[in-house]
């Protein structure tokens, strides 16, 4: 993960996972995203209390992640999954991100 700028009400990130790996599960405590997938090809597992769904990730598609949503992300193919997200309010740091039982077994 890179973080590129910060203000009052959010930051921007932008952040990449290698070809055939997983993320680990996690949900935020504090914070909401918004994603645009700049490059590269997967797939996000996300769920919210009892709702569960797989979105596929290609460039040029953007999804929120609401508070305390679980959610996971995977890479196919041979490039990055390369994302850019905004962070509202900003990221306040370590342990914003809490582990959460996932989809997939994480690669990282």
């Amino acid at each position: 993960m890179r973080p590129l700028l910060s203000l009052a009400g959010g930051s921007l990130a932008h952040f990449e996972l290698a070809p055939g790996k997983t993320s680990i599960a996690v949900a935020h405590r504090t914070v909401e995203e918004m994603w645009f997938v700049i490059g590269g090809r997967g797939e996000m597992w996300c769920r919210q209390g009892q709702q569960e769904e797989i979105v596929p990730l290609a460039a040029r598609v953007s999804l929120t992640i609401p508070l305390e949503t679980e959610f996971q992300f995977r890479s196919f193919g041979p490039e990055p999954l390369a994302i850019v997200a905004i962070t509202m309010p900003p990221w306040p740091g370590e342990g914003e991100a809490y582990p959460v039982e996932g989809k997939w077994p994480p690669s990282l």
